[in-house]
């Protein structure tokens, strides 16, 4: 087709969606109530974008990715909608096993538009090519650097948009952009909010009827968009938020005259996390947070990244599984970080999940956390939550796995292990420090 004419998809938008086609900017952060038509709206926006683009022909190829927080989701949910709004299209073709759209216009198999699906479940699976748009849907439930690390580089390239499209979840990073979109003044940021009380899109009949069965908080969340509400089945949640509301998360810093405790999560194919704590008597400071994963090393560009920050340290607690022995050389990764100069190592003893989790309830109320410097770790603690049995419609006894569980494991470590540290209960401050450092083990930290 050498002369593209008007193209329908079938979509009637409502009035509030028209608006909103309308409004976008750059990037978008769109908080909708439940039964609003956001997916409807989303995948719509992405087609229309998308074809504009390539019929205009400035840039060859546009790709453009709608991401679902798990792969599940976006083909049982949004693939159904790509597929029926697309199907008139000209030079369509619809890849079942990828769940990819591909349009031909002009007759070059080549010069192709693209729409693809994807799941979040793995944001470093996601990098490698170039996006001209991008959605991201309930991004309140997905792992922040799904976007930070992942989406937001491909767009560079060709300038490419992202619109987060969603129901709040608690107070994490989909709530942190909708603020940064309201309050920074940046021009290339747009939020906007409807309520289920403002839009008259679900009857008031009906949701007085939802109010009454679902429980005031969740009504909350899932229909007038609140953040304020605690995410269901979070476990530190209230607690987060009883933080925030009374000024405990703020830019604190390093004090030199204080001794430096680190928790860790040794995760095996994972991430590794490290949380950086001072304390000052019943003040525990959050002064610092880690993440590690795909170490070219392992356990010395760990060592490296400890001597290379300015603190003192005086105890490092590790969970019981870091004294586990391989069965290849017989050494645990205790032995290997004493090996690696690491001074101050103590090993917890295994303790029950349960235990664990109300050690961390108890300790929160003490804690402080610096908010530049640990933001992905609140992040974790706020999102940290049981898994759902879908079948059954009950939580289950255990906590979901998700990019959430490695920061809080670590935060379930320095609870456990906070009373066992001399230093801690006595405010001990620490004299000595060693800086010299090399992966042999000739110094220490």
């Amino acid at each position: 087709m050498s002369n593209p004419k008007t193209i329908s998809t079938g979509y009637v938008p409502r009035p509030l969606q028209a608006e909103l086609h309308n409004d976008l900017k750059r990037f978008s952060v769109l908080v909708m109530h439940r039964r609003f038509g956001k997916s409807v709206f989303a995948v719509n926006d992405m087609i229309d974008r998308g074809l504009r683009l390539y019929t205009s022909r400035k840039l060859p190829r546009p790709r453009y990715a709608y991401i679902a927080p798990d792969y599940g989701m976006a083909k049982r949910i949004i693939w159904d909608y790509a597929k029926a709004f697309t199907k008139n299209i000209p030079g369509v073709v619809a890849n079942e096993n990828e769940l990819r759209i591909d349009i031909s216009l002009f007759g070059d198999e080549t010069d192709t538009l693209r729409f693809q699906l994807w799941g979040a479940e793995k944001p470093d699976k996601l990098v490698g090519t170039y996006l001209d748009g991008a959605i991201l849907d309930e991004f309140g439930t997905m792992n922040p650097a799904t976007w930070t690390t992942a989406i937001r580089p491909q767009l560079s390239d060709r300038k490419g948009w992202a619109t987060f499209v969603g129901t709040p979840r608690g107070k994490n990073s989909f709530y942190d952009l909708q603020r940064y979109a309201m309050d920074s003044k940046d021009p290339e940021w747009f939020t906007r909010t409807h309520k289920a009380s403002e839009t008259g899109y679900v009857d008031a009949k009906e949701l007085e009827s939802a109010r009454r069965t679902m429980g005031e908080e969740e009504y909350l969340q899932e229909y007038e968009c609140s953040f304020e509400a605690a995410l269901k089945g979070a476990y530190y949640s209230k607690l987060m938020g009883n933080l925030e509301n009374t000024g405990r998360m703020r830019p604190i810093g390093y004090d030199p005259s204080l001794g430096v405790i680190t928790a860790w999560d040794l995760g095996m194919n994972d991430s590794l996390v490290i949380w950086f704590v001072q304390r000052h008597f019943r003040e525990v400071r959050l002064i610092d947070y880690l993440e590690m994963k795909d170490m070219a090393d392992g356990l010395p560009d760990v060592v490296r990244e400890l001597k290379n920050k300015p603190y003192i340290y005086s105890t490092h607690l590790l969970p019981h599984d870091a004294a586990v022995r391989g069965l290849n050389d017989g050494k645990s990764r205790t032995d290997t970080l004493k090996a690696l100069g690491l001074r101050g190592i103590e090993v917890l003893e295994r303790k029950g999940l349960n235990d664990g989790i109300n050690a961390v309830k108890n300790l929160l109320p003490m804690c402080w956390f610096d908010i530049n410097t640990t933001a992905r770790g609140i992040d974790c603690l706020r999102s940290y939550r049981r898994d759902w049995d879908d079948k059954a419609q009950v939580f289950r006894d255990k906590p979901l796995h998700d990019w959430a569980s490695h920061g809080a494991d670590a935060f379930r470590t320095l609870a456990m292990g906070i009373d066992r540290d001399r230093g801690l209960v006595q405010n001990e401050r620490q004299h000595k420090a060693i800086t010299d450092y090399n992966e042999f083990g000739d110094s220490h930290l």
